[in-house]
């Protein structure tokens, strides 16, 4: 692990494989941490120099400094680009999950150039609603995040991951409670905001592919359908079983979706 200084503040990142090889930059959900990915590297690193990096109060990353009051999808584009210019790339590959995946679409949006290809997991154009985010956003900032964990994160996984793995469930519990509570409600605020319905008429998309899972109640497949739509890609792949973070719960499935998209 190392550390990127952003705007005076250290970001936490991992630059991995051989400098020969081209730029993967991965992008975590909310709430988690860059090792959601840590299952996938090995078969991802025999094609791919890969980045990963924590999100603002996520992980070892510093929170979002307090002289701004809000985050923006280009304040979290800039600081994948800020990676992809610290590896030497001037395009790359990008696999992003939930707010990951708003990331990838306003980098989609807004600097298209700088993609090969995108992978779009478990998210979509509008996630929630505005009133939900901003209800969730005044919660982890009056109550904090460790009183919230015990009922965002069991939504995280598929019924079939719980039952089988509750120290899975325990654990990401810990690390959620651990998240910088005022960061963790100014991204919130930030996804009540996004929407990128009718964003991408004028764009050119890069070869991109969406994948859901069936058990996902944040993201459910109908909400990848309509970013197909909105992005003019084809349908969804639906993992069956799977919750909101296949890069966990079927590691090697979805690299193998990752290495057949390149």
């Amino acid at each position: 692990m190392a550390f990127l200084s952003l705007h005076g503040r250290p970001v936490s990142y991992r630059l991995l494989g051989d400098a020969d090889k081209p730029l993967l930059i991965l992008a975590h959900p909310l709430g988690m941490t860059q090792a959601v990915w840590d299952d996938m590297l090995p078969a991802l690193l025999a094609q791919y120099r890969i980045i990963t990096w924590d999100l603002p109060g996520h992980g070892a990353s510093s929170a979002w400094p307090d002289t701004s009051a809000t985050i923006q999808p280009e304040d979290l584009a800039q600081e994948a680009l800020a990676l992809a210019a610290l590896a030497g790339a001037k395009r790359f590959a990008y696999a992003g999950t939930s707010i990951g995946g708003v990331i990838g679409q306003h980098l989609i949006y807004q600097h298209s150039h700088r993609l090969e290809h995108v992978t779009l997991t478990n998210t979509g154009a509008a996630i929630g609603t505005a009133e939900g985010w901003q209800q969730r956003a005044d919660m982890a900032n009056e109550k904090g995040l460790p009183a919230m964990a015990g009922d965002i994160v069991p939504r995280w996984f598929g019924a079939r991951a719980c039952a089988e793995q509750p120290a899975l469930v325990d654990g990401w519990r810990v690390q959620l409670g651990r998240t910088d509570a005022r960061s963790y409600a100014l991204l919130c605020e930030m996804l009540g905001r996004s929407d990128f319905t009718g964003a991408f008429k004028d764009v050119t998309v890069p070869p991109t592919q969406l994948i859901a899972g069936s058990d996902d109640v944040a993201t459910p497949p109908d909400a990848l359908r309509a970013l197909a739509v909105a992005l003019g890609v084809a349908e969804p792949r639906v993992l069956e079983g799977i919750g909101h973070v296949p890069s966990i719960e079927c590691p090697a499935q979805l690299a193998a979706l990752l290495l057949r998209s390149s």
